[in-house]
C-alpha cells in the first residue's frame, strides 16, 4: 500500500459515457451540433429546477456571459470572496469592472455580515444603485462562491442583495448536486437561487466532461442572452449576420454526451462521498490539532473536497510539513488559494476586513476525495497522519 499512488480528485468513468460519446463519433455529431447539447441542458434543467441552462466552454466563461447579461461592466465594482479560485476574479476584471474582495465565515463561504457591513458603512444610495463612497464606481452585483460544495449562506445573502440593488451571481462550480434543507430555499439547489448560476465540469469536479461548464438561469431572458451570445451573437446563421460582439463559448456533443452520462449517476457520486467524509471523521476524531471542515446547518452539501485543518499548537507540524510527509507516502493533498488580494494583479483592489481567511489559507489540507476511494484507502490516509502525530 505505501508504494501506491492516492491521487487528489479523479474521474468515476462506470456509466453510459462509452455509450454516449460512442453514438457522437459514429455519427459524426462531434461539434457543438448535436442532440446531446440540447439534451444536456434540458437533464440540468429537470435535476435542478433552473428554466434555462445554457453549455459552455468552461466556467470561468459561464461566469463572463453571467456578469455580462447581468449588466456589470467597465468601471463597475463587483463582490467577491477573498477566499476562492481565481476564475470569478477573472471574469470580473474580463468586463474591465474591479472586484471587492470580502472575508469569509466559519465555511469558508463569503461573510453575508461584512457584505451587508460593507455596503451599508463603505457605499451609498444613488438613483441607479449602490456607490462605493471611497471609490465613486458603481457596485453592480455579488459572487457568492459555493467552497468545496458547502452551499453558501444564500438565506442571509439574497435580502442583502435585494437591499442594495445587487445582482446575485452564483459561482456553483463546485457544489452541482448541494441544496438546501432548512429556510427560505428549502429544497432547492446551489446555482438557481441568485439571477444566475455557473456549474462546472473540469476534470477535478464531481462530474467532469474535461473541462465545460453550465450557465442556469430562472430568468429566461438573460439566459437566453447568454446562449446568444455564446454562440458568436449570431442573428442570421446561415447568413452570418451579426448585431453584437459575441464569443465562442460553445461546448462540444462529445463533452455534453459524456456529461450527461455522468449526470446520471450524481446522486450515487455525492453518496459514495458522502460516506468516505463520515469515514474520514471518524478515523480523525481525537487526534489533537487536526479536524475535518464541517458543513453548513440546514444544507445537504456535495462533499467535493474534504478540508483538513492543520493547527501547529496542537498537532507539532504546519500543513505544509504535513502534506510534504503525505507526499512521501504517495498521497496527493492540496493546500488552499493562495489569498486574492495578495496576488499580484489585484493588490491594488479593496479588501474589506479580511481577518478568518489568514486562518484557513494557513491551516487547509484538502485530503484525497474521489468517489470511488476504497475503504483502506482513507484508512492508509488517516493512518498517515495520526502517525506524524505520534512522531512516527
Amino acid at each position: 500500500m505505501s508504494k501506491k499512488r492516492i491521487p487528489l480528485s479523479e474521474p468515476w468513468i462506470s456509466g453510459n459515457e462509452w455509450k454516449y460519446v460512442r453514438e457522437c463519433l459514429d455519427t459524426n455529431w462531434v461539434s457543438s451540433a448535436g442532440k446531446f447539447v440540447e439534451k444536456f441542458e434540458s437533464a440540468i434543467c429537470g435535476k435542478f429546477g433552473a428554466k434555462r441552462a445554457v453549455a459552455c466552454m468552461n466556467a470561468t466563461s459561464g461566469l463572463f456571459l453571467a456578469l455580462k447579461v447581468a449588466g456589470v461592466g467597465p468601471r463597475d465594482e463587483v463582490i467577491v470572496p477573498d477566499l476562492t479560485f481565481i476564475s470569478p476574479v477573472n471574469a470580473v476584471r474580463y468586463l474591465g469592472a474591479e472586484p471587492v474582495f470580502m472575508d469569509c465565515d466559519d465555511h469558508m463561504n463569503i461573510d453575508p455580515e461584512k457584505v451587508d457591513e460593507f455596503c451599508r458603512k463603505e457605499c451609498r444610495a444613488a438613483s441607479k444603485g449602490l456607490v462605493n463612497k471611497r471609490t465613486g464606481r458603481p457596485v453592480k452585483a455579488i459572487v457568492p462562491v459555493h467552497i468545496f460544495g458547502n452551499p453558501c449562506d444564500m438565506n442571509r445573502i439574497m435580502p442583502i442583495a435585494k437591499k442594495y440593488r445587487l445582482k446575485v451571481i452564483e459561482d456553483a462550480a463546485e457544489s452541482i448536486g448541494a441544496s438546501y434543507t432548512k429556510g427560505t430555499y428549502s429544497g432547492r439547489f446551489t446555482g438557481t437561487i441568485g439571477d444566475l448560476g455557473v456549474y462546472s465540469f473540469n476534470g477535478n469536479k464531481i462530474i467532469t466532461i474535461g473541462g465545460g461548464g453550465m450557465v442556469v438561469s430562472n430568468n429566461i431572458a438573460l439566459a437566453e442572452k447568454a446562449r446568444y451570445l455564446a454562440n458568436q451573437a449570431k442573428d442570421d446563421p446561415v447568413r452570418y449576420m451579426h448585431e453584437e460582439v459575441g464569443y465562442n463559448f460553445r461546448l462540444t456533443n462529445m463533452q455534453a454526451a459524456l456529461g450527461l452520462a455522468q449526470l446520471e449517476r450524481l446522486e450515487g457520486l455525492i453518496k459514495a462521498k458522502k460516506r468516505n467524509y463520515a469515514l474520514y471523521k471518524r478515523l480523525l476524531e481525537g487526534t489533537a490539532g487536526v479536524e475535518i471542515l464541517g458543513t453548513p446547518e440546514g444544507t445537504s452539501p456535495n462533499y467535493w473536497f474534504y478540508s483538513l485543518i492543520v493547527e501547529k499548537k496542537g498537532f507539532g507540524m504546519d500543513r505544509d510539513a504535513v502534506m510534504e510527509h503525505l507526499q512521501a507516502k504517495g498521497i496527493q493533498t492540496r493546500p488552499v488559494w493562495y489569498l486574492n488580494h495578495l496576488q499580484r494583479p489585484y493588490r491594488g483592489n479593496r479588501a474589506y476586513r479580511i481577518e478568518k481567511a489568514p486562518r484557513f489559507w494557513r491551516t487547509v489540507l484538502n485530503l484525497p476525495c474521489n468517489a470511488n476511494l476504497k475503504r483502506e484507502e482513507i484508512k492508509y490516509v488517516t493512518s498517515a497522519i495520526r502517525g506524524l502525530w505520534r512522531g512516527k
